[in-house]
């Protein structure tokens, strides 16, 4: 958590887990640990720093969420599977997210199990496990959009009995089904108020939202969103003013970043040009020459358009173009802005926020009822913020279902371009057109026979990582790898 030092080390037990570390670290035993009100505050704080992780939110899970992706590309060789979809189960970003997922489920696990049985306030301890709950939601619901279904694991990791850590898969269906049920304590028992630095009932519900709408349940979606959008946020006056991250206003969820060792963000290190990056090197995620003729097609879109120099290029609030020569010319990811500090950033990353739920109960709504003003109402909150006209019933964009899936599609990616976002609403858009033909023109299989000559749709899912598999006897690896 940001500013905050946690006391990982009298903590070791939390981040044992099965992938690979068979055998739990024995530091602190759970009996001992979990006694006071203090100690439930503790566990907690460690399941939110898992966050902060090499295989999540300070770099793997953004950087596959975009490289795969029409909207990303580079030259650096870490990356060069996930760009050309030569991924194999023994790439780094497919073993790493698996991992630290799992180190994260089994942190929030641990609290979900002990914290029950400590006398403190009931309130209080209602809100601690309804924020573990979220907690394992997140992860789960990142490793199944990753890797389809996974060993369900509900309780921490604390024997190497390998009838015990040795589980098999669970189905798509019975992941989502706890990631559902998790979500549902967390928003009836999560504190109310907006709090970015804290799960609260807004950030339960707009993850909730985001859930129901990767499986196409339309109406759900709609009221999760809704219900999140009630929560107290308010839409920023300016794109550019939400970059760095750093708990505003529109912020509904945020990963904490210290700039320490132990609460870092590596991420500007990878993305920005040197300077202000720390070193020059091929950097990942590189914006698409597409991708910025889209988005800088409309002069006046202010998430695209110039802005002015700053420290390294030309600032255009989604990107900076880079002045520098060789590795440091042409656009880079302008989302993290501040200092790097040698691979060890303070910078926020949004795990939610307003403008993506905006767009979710949009495309949810359209998807449900098809054009209507209150589609265009939350839809042009984001356009008009962006400097775009707000469009009417009478627009060609709202014309129809279709016309308007269309736009929503487009808005999804100028608004949340290098964010995480763009790989995986590209899947959810193939498997809705393998359920509803032409439902949208780009999905993550057009982008891959544009890349890769191939439309393999074994390439939706990741693949399990050896590592896993060596250890794991009764995991099994999807079809094609």
């Amino acid at each position: 958590m940001k500013k905050i030092f946690i006391p990982i080390c009298a903590l070791m037990l939390l981040g044992s887990c099965n992938v690979l570390d068979k055998e739990p670290l024995p530091s602190v035993a759970p009996s001992t640990f979990f006694k006071t009100a203090d100690d439930a505050e503790s566990a907690l704080t460690a399941a939110y720093d898992g966050l902060q992780s090499t295989g999540l939110y300070s770099q793997d899970l953004i950087v596959v969420g975009e490289m795969p992706s029409d909207n990303a590309t580079s030259a650096n060789g870490d990356v060069t599977p996930l760009d050309k979809f030569t991924w194999t189960p023994n790439t780094g970003q497919v073993y790493n997210i698996f991992r630290d997922s799992y180190l994260g489920i089994n942190r929030a696990n641990a609290v979900l199990k002990y914290v029950p049985a400590i006398t403190m306030p009931e309130e209080r301890k209602n809100q601690i496990l309804a924020e573990a709950s979220f907690l394992r939601a997140l992860h789960y619901f990142n490793l199944v959009r990753v890797y389809g279904g996974v060993p369900l694991r509900l309780e921490p990791t604390e024997t190497g009995d390998p009838s015990v850590v040795a589980l098999p898969r669970a189905s798509a269906d019975a992941v989502y089904a706890q990631i559902i049920a998790d979500l549902t304590k967390a928003a009836a028992s999560a504190d109310g108020a907006a709090n970015p630095r804290r799960v609260t009932k807004g950030a339960a519900n707009a993850l909730l939202a985001q859930v129901y709408l990767t499986q196409r349940q339309w109406s759900q979606a709609v009221t999760a969103a809704s219900a999140a959008l009630s929560g107290g946020y308010t839409l920023a006056s300016s794109f550019k003013s939400l970059f760095p991250a750093d708990n505003n206003a529109e912020s509904i969820l945020e990963v904490q970043n210290s700039g320490s060792l132990d609460g870092n963000n590596i991420l500007p290190d990878l993305l920005l040009p040197a300077p202000p990056a720390t070193y020059s090197f091929p950097k990942f995620n590189i914006p698409t020459a597409e991708l910025i003729t889209l988005g800088t097609s409309k002069a006046n879109d202010k998430r695209w358009a110039a802005i002015g120099p700053v420290v390294g290029g030309t600032d255009h609030a989604s990107y900076i173009e880079g002045s520098g020569g060789g590795n440091d010319s042409g656009p880079f990811v302008y989302k993290w802005p501040g200092n790097p500090g040698g691979f060890n950033s303070a910078d926020n990353t949004y795990i939610l926020r307003l403008g993506e739920t905006l767009l979710t109960y949009a495309e949810a709504a359209n998807e449900q009822g098809g054009p209507s003003a209150d589609v265009l109402d939350k839809l042009n909150q984001v356009r008009t913020r962006a400097g775009l006209s707000a469009l009417t019933m009478s627009s060609p964009e709202a014309a129809s279902k279709q016309s308007l899936r269309a736009e929503i599609d487009l808005q999804r990616r100028l608004e949340l371009a290098f964010e995480g976002y763009r790989w995986f609403d590209l899947l959810r858009y193939a498997h809705h057109n393998q359920a509803e033909a032409g439902a949208h023109a780009i999905t993550a299989l057009t982008v891959m026979q544009q890349v890769a000559g191939k439309t393999d749709a074994n390439y939706l899912l990741f693949p399990i990582p050896q590592a896993e598999l060596n250890n794991n006897p009764n995991m099994t690896q999807n079809p094609g790898y």
